[in-house]
């Protein structure tokens, strides 16, 4: 019996070589629309799909390969005599190779401009209905959906027949397409619906970007992944001017400087420094000089070795500065050429451009945490603080200048792991206290970090204050003003601490936990 093949792709890589073999191999092309063309120009013998079905195309299209004679020849099994025989009666003749890639609902929902129509018509029906039924007969059809699996597939037909081992990998790549497929189609319609946040059964779709060396240690595999249509200012659109690629770490830690960064947006020149996930400096400036400087002088032993995040373009003279240390990573909107050459000639530092690193994340993204087992999913924190909620809860409310540097450390914080303490003086962190099991630990931290520089500091904290405690330490570091959430039981104790030692205190109302 006469094998036969049905090709209908949108993604014509490859797909005359691959037709051209199959005829070669003694195969009958079977093809529709514009695959059809393009292999008759080519000067490849195809039968239409309505020659073997007797019904014409209809409904603009819509209606093609929907039909029992093609159907049929798919999910017959070969082994199965009376499958046989009812293909003999019916005269239908078995399709063993299924090469079908599907409309470009991905590229058209990524098109500017794109209408829900245009959306709708992108969403393939008879596609994943003939991929789904090859696969389903695995045994007997092999069935491609990528086009770097024609030459493997040619070169077992050539053998003879494709092995059982690859027609199954190639059954397996058809469900993992069609279900990222749906996946993507779902997510659009829930976005045009605006909701729910969080629907009853939640499915998600990414393509691999790069597999790593290793994850966070070295004997764990990994792998980034970058979501559909990823946002402008996240760090899968950024573009790698130099270096080595990116490892697991690296793109953990520089995420959370990108986050950091946003919060001050690109209006006055930041710098932000990141180690281990956690600030370690930040600066503001009149220049992006001075504003990496300051970050810089925050903590001159921590930065080294961590990742810079800045949101104006790398001028030679920041270049210059940062170029005296070993940094893993510089992400910015932007590198001035003379700053670019200078910074390429270190070979272990990656230069990451990034146009939109500084505008700030839209609400309504989803923060996902794996556990195993399961998936906390919840929305980004994208909220700072209400001014209107902001109290001053001491005797003495804190100056203008106060006030400032409150509200920029209050940035910080929210972005430092929990238990969080950030002190700030003159555009700039002072000291830093991460991740601590307790608050006075996190805060002794800062102070120690700070050193003379605590001294006239401001403090911000991410949850608030179990016991007085706190206070007691940063009067005794020169510590001037304070901001909170405040909500605790022992909110009095706090205030009244404040009040003995003329530190203002202001209550926010909101905490930022980041675990």
């Amino acid at each position: 019996m006469k094998r036969r093949a049905i090709l209908s792709v949108s993604d014509k890589t490859g797909i005359v070589e691959f037709a051209k073999d199959l005829v070669e191999l003694g195969f009958e092309i079977l093809s529709t629309g514009g695959t059809a063309k393009v292999l008759q120009e080519a000067g490849v013998p195809v039968t239409g799909v309505s020659e073997v079905t007797g019904f014409p195309e209809c409904l603009d299209g819509r209606v093609k390969t929907l039909h029992p004679m093609i159907h049929a020849g798919i999910l017959a099994m070969r082994g199965k005599p009376e499958h046989m025989e009812q293909l003999e009666k019916l005269g239908v003749t078995p399709i063993d190779v299924v090469a079908i890639n599907l409309y470009p609902f991905k590229q058209t929902i990524l098109k500017e401009g794109v209408t829900l129509e245009d959306a709708i018509e992108n969403i393939d029906i008879g596609g994943p209905t003939m991929i789904r039924a090859a696969a389903k007969n695995w045994q007997d059809v092999a069935v491609v959906v990528d086009p770097a699996d024609y030459g493997a597939v040619v070169e077992e037909l050539k053998g003879g027949q494709v092995s059982r081992e690859t027609k199954f990998r190639l059954a397996y790549k058809v469900f993992e397409h069609t279900s990222s497929y749906d996946t993507l189609i779902a997510a659009y319609l829930r976005k045009q619906l605006g909701g729910p946040l969080f629907p009853q059964e939640l499915s998600l779709t990414y393509e691999k970007v790069q597999e790593m060396r290793y994850g966070e240690n070295p004997h764990q595999k990994a792998a980034f992944y970058r979501e559909v249509g990823a946002p402008s200012n996240s760090l899968a659109a950024a573009t790698q001017l130099h270096g080595k690629e990116l490892s697991y770490n690296n793109i953990n830690d520089a995420n959370g400087a990108l986050d950091l960064l946003k919060e001050f947006g690109p209006e006055t020149p930041c710098a932000i420094g990141v180690k281990h996930a956690n600030p370690c400096g930040v600066g503001l400036g009149e220049t992006l000089h001075e504003a990496y400087m300051r970050a810089y002088e925050a903590d001159p032993v921590s930065i080294f070795g961590g990742i810079v995040a800045l949101n104006r373009p790398v001028d030679l003279a920041t270049a210059q500065e940062m170029a005296k240390i070993f940094l893993e990573i510089i992400i910015a909107p932007a590198f001035e050429p003379d700053a670019l050459e200078l910074l390429s000639k270190k070979k272990n530092i990656r230069l990451l451009q990034l146009p939109d690193c500084a505008q700030p994340n839209e609400k309504g993204l989803l923060d996902m945490k794996r556990v195993v087992g399961g998936l906390l999913v919840q929305e980004l924190d994208t909220e700072l603080l209400h001014e209107e909620e902001l109290k001053v809860v001491t005797d003495r409310a804190p100056t203008e200048a106060e006030l400032q540097q409150l509200k920029l450390a209050w940035r910080v914080v929210k972005h430092t792991k929990s238990n969080g303490i950030v002190l700030f003086k003159d555009h700039a962190t002072t000291g830093v206290g991460p991740g601590q099991t307790n608050r006075i630990t996190a805060l002794e931290l800062a102070i120690k970090y700070a050193g003379d520089k605590a001294a006239g500091s401001v403090m911000a904290s991410d949850a608030f204050f179990p016991f007085d405690d706190c206070v007691e330490a940063a009067h005794k570091a020169g510590i001037t003003a304070i901001i909170q959430p405040g909500g605790s039981i022992r909110d009095e104790d706090s205030i009244k601490k404040c009040n003995e030692y003329g530190i203002a205190m202001v209550f926010t109302g909101m905490r930022h936990f980041k675990h």
